[in-house]
């Protein structure tokens, strides 16, 4: 799945160990994708994707490669979003599909 949005805010680096004695680390953003309702978004990165985040400033405009996935835990479900791939958009060229384009186009 893709998310994208500009990029408000970055949560702490969280860290703990498994129950298999392993080391992770977590490190959560948050995008607003511009909508109306429930405009923000958190995406998660695990372990050595956490790196991929500290390049990234509040502002940037990002398209996020991410697993969307759901648990069950007594009954209740609970959802999770966990990025693999992050992009900056912030200096990319509008493509023609952009509505704002179009509209400052002299034809």
């Amino acid at each position: 799945m893709e998310v994208k949005g500009t990029l408000v805010k970055k949560l702490d680096i969280e860290s703990g160990i498994s129950k298999a004695g392993k080391e992770w680390q977590k490190q959560s953003i948050v995008l607003d994708n511009g909508g109306d309702f429930n405009n923000e978004v958190c995406v998660s990165a695990f372990g050595d994707k956490v790196k991929d985040l500290t390049a990234l400033e509040v502002g940037m405009h990002l398209t996020i490669l991410c697993n969307v996935y759901s648990r069950e835990f007594k009954g209740r479900y609970y959802n999770s979003i966990d990025g693999y791939h992050f992009s900056n958009t912030s200096n990319a060229p509008v493509t023609l599909g952009d509505t704002q384009m179009k509209e400052d186009l002299p034809f």
